[in-house]
């Protein structure tokens, strides 16, 4: 088990903004995060550091403990993408947007990290083993809204295709910038028709290169 942040870490994970968890502090302390597991540097200039999911955990502790009454929240600690369709209603406001932003930054150090040569414009090996929750945390990243139990927004589905997603979505407009969305995130996508059901959809793969 790693050791607590110390009080001047603390005071620096208190100070991090809000929604994006950006971090200002001396080069030892932000350092001393990244190895605890509360902070991640982004791989690109100008290298900022943000909080990773535990260390937001922290910061709220410190800023909103939670009544005596109320039970105390999952410490597992596990981000699960939304891909469309969960029987509970989408999370969503300041909290959910910080687990989502942290969690797509830190998809971006990971593929710098097993790329050979450092890149983030493409899938990782991770991602192409988890075609489904890639592409679903891809498109909460950019700000899509998962479909919830009235059917209105993104759902992503596997396909008998092997790397390949579908992603369905309530009107063209959606459909057509879900698309978009995962071309900018390093995915091939294309816009299709069901040839039975006539529903439309976008069929996207990893690109490799």
């Amino acid at each position: 088990m790693s050791r607590p942040p110390t009080a001047a870490q603390r005071r620096v994970i208190e100070s991090a903004d809000p929604v994006t968890g950006r971090l200002k502090g001396t080069e030892a302390q932000l350092a001393a995060l990244v190895r605890s597991g509360l902070a991640f540097r982004h791989p690109r200039p100008p290298h900022d550091h943000f909080l990773t999911p535990a260390g937001h955990r922290i910061r709220e502790k410190e800023s909103e403990p939670a009544p005596a009454s109320e039970p105390p929240a999952s410490s597992g600690g596990v981000f699960t993408a939304r891909v469309g369709g969960e029987e509970a209603a989408p999370e969503s406001g300041p909290a959910r947007r910080r687990e989502v932003h942290s969690a797509w930054q830190g998809m971006l150090e990971l593929r710098r990290m097993t790329h050979p040569d450092g890149a983030t414009d493409r899938p990782c090996p991770w991602e192409r083993t988890h075609l489904v929750q890639a592409a679903a945390l891809a498109l909460e990243a950019a700000g899509h809204r998962p479909a919830g139990p009235e059917g209105d927004g993104y759902r992503v589905r596997e396909t008998p295709q092997p790397e390949a997603v579908a992603v369905y979505a309530p009107d063209g407009a959606e459909l057509s910038a879900c698309a978009a969305t995962l071309e900018r995130a390093g995915w091939q996508a294309g816009e299709y028709t069901e040839p039975r059901t006539r529903v439309r959809y976008v069929l996207a793969s990893p690109r490799r290169v």
